[in-house]
Formats: structure tokens, C-alpha cells, sequence
């Protein structure tokens, strides 16, 4: 299967849709995937969401497909993937609209480091989340993904969570926050989050993307914000808002 099999992208109106396509290996990412995922976000094109998710009801992504570690043969090669894996992490971060996670079943590896990039996430009441890595492969996190997983959970449960190679169920991903909802079963995932992206579609799409921003650099004690408030403030949707909500009519935003 080429790339652009194994990772679907398709347009339900304003909404995006990837699809990581490989269920038969519980969706497990090659690098070529994982560079189409990076290409897509960093241009949705017009899609005003993107909502991620794996095909089949077993699995969101099991990580990295294992084979392809097979060619590793120098230091240089283990270098070259944890940095490329910060490049998708940061492209999904930093995409200019948002971004659902709609998670079924298994959801490892580089597959949990993808979930924990996006925005949202919503998963099935099955969902298994973590980084089994130390009873697995030996391998690591970069500390870049250890410090996106600490601002979401806490430095203390991803460290017991790496230590003890346990996967987070979804009662305890509801508590913890690392899923907004969860829902009964593969069919009810999708549909709410199709949903919640028309939703998105709907929200001033300048605000979304400081937001976004704004609390990117947030997690990296970046408090420069000055150029999103003059974005926001300085744009033709702020002044549609403001005529809209004195005329008591919806805008009509255009992202600039």
C-alpha cells in the first residue's frame, strides 16, 4: 500500500477526516504515514477541522510499525527518528485549525503521542492508552514528547505510567482529562465527533488558532502573546463579532 493508502484523507464538508489505515496490523504507523500526517496538518487546505482517527474498531494506532526499526544500524538512525517524531508531534501541535482525536480500542506509542498532540481526544469506553515501551522494545521518549506528556497529565502519572508499562483505561482518561468524553462504542465515537468538529466549524477560527497557540507556548513557559491579541483584535472577524452581537444576528466569520 502506498502512503496515501495507509493514511486517508477525505472532506465531509468544512471537516477533514484522517484515517491511519493499516487495521490489520492495528493501524501501526510507518514513517511514511507518519510524514503524511505532518504534511496534512501543517496545509489543511480548507478543511476548518481535522478530526484523526484509525480504521476498524480495535485500534486508534498501535505506535510504530516494528519492522521498520529492523534497518537501524548507527547511533545517527535512533537520533534521526526521535527528531523526526518531534518534527509530526509539533506539525499536529501546531496545525492552524483544530484537531479531534476520535480514539477506539488501543491507542500506543506513537499513536498515544499523536492523541496527546491534538486538541481533543474522545474515545471508546474500551480505549487503552500508554507507552508500554519499557516491557516491550527498550527504547524511549524524547523529552520533548515527555514534556507534551506532562502538561497534559502530570510528571507524575507519566512517570508511573512509563515505569510500571500500564495502559490508562478510560474511566481513569475521563478523570485525569486526557479524554473529554467517552462514548459506548465505535459508531457513537464517530458520530459525536463529526459533531463536535461541525461544532468547531462554527467558533471564530482566529480565536481557535491563538488559543491553540497561546497555550503551545504556554507548556513551554513562552508567555509572549502580543502578536495573537493584535491577530484577534486587529482582524475583520472581531469587528463582524462585535456588529453581530449588537445586531443579535450569527456571524460570519472568514479567519481574517
Amino acid at each position: 500500500m502506498t502512503a496515501s493508502e495507509e493514511l486517508l484523507f477525505e472532506r465531509q464538508g468544512p471537516i477533514g477526516l484522517i484515517t491511519f489505515n493499516r487495521p490489520q496490523a492495528r493501524n501501526a504507523l510507518t514513517f511514511a504515514m507518519y510524514q503524511r500526517l505532518a504534511d496534512i496538518c501543517r496545509d489543511p487546505g480548507d478543511a476548518k477541522v481535522l478530526v484523526v482517527t484509525g480504521a476498524g474498531e480495535k485500534a486508534f494506532a498501535a505506535g510504530t510499525d516494528i519492522g521498520q526499526f529492523r534497518d537501524f544500524k548507527t547511533d545517527q538512525d535512533a537520533l534521526d527518528y526521535e527528531a523526526q517524531i518531534d518534527v509530526v508531534l509539533s506539525a499536529v501541535e501546531e496545525c492552524p485549525v483544530p484537531t479531534v482525536a476520535a480514539i477506539a480500542g488501543a491507542c500506543t506509542g506513537g499513536g498515544a503521542a499523536i492523541a496527546a498532540a491534538c486538541d481533543l481526544r474522545l474515545a471508546t469506553a474500551d480505549l487503552k492508552f500508554g507507552f508500554p515501551i519499557a516491557r516491550t522494545l527498550g527504547n524511549c521518549l524524547s523529552v520533548a514528547n515527555l514534556a507534551r506528556l506532562c502538561a497534559l497529565l502530570g510528571a507524575g502519572r507519566v512517570r508511573e505510567i512509563l515505569f510500571t508499562s500500564r495502559l490508562v483505561l478510560a474511566e481513569e482518561a475521563m478523570t485525569a482529562g486526557l479524554v473529554s468524553e467517552v462514548l459506548a462504542d465505535h459508531a457513537a465515537l464517530m458520530s459525536r465527533a463529526l459533531a463536535l468538529a461541525e461544532q468547531l466549524t462554527e467558533q471564530a477560527p482566529l480565536t481557535l488558532r491563538a488559543t491553540k497557540e497561546g497555550l503551545r507556548r504556554l507548556a513551554r513557559q513562552d508567555i509572549e502573546d502580543e502578536d495573537l491579541i493584535l491577530c484577534c483584535y486587529g482582524s475583520a472577524d472581531f469587528r463582524e463579532g462585535l456588529e453581530a452581537f449588537l445586531a443579535k444576528r450569527k456571524p460570519n466569520w472568514q479567519g481574517r
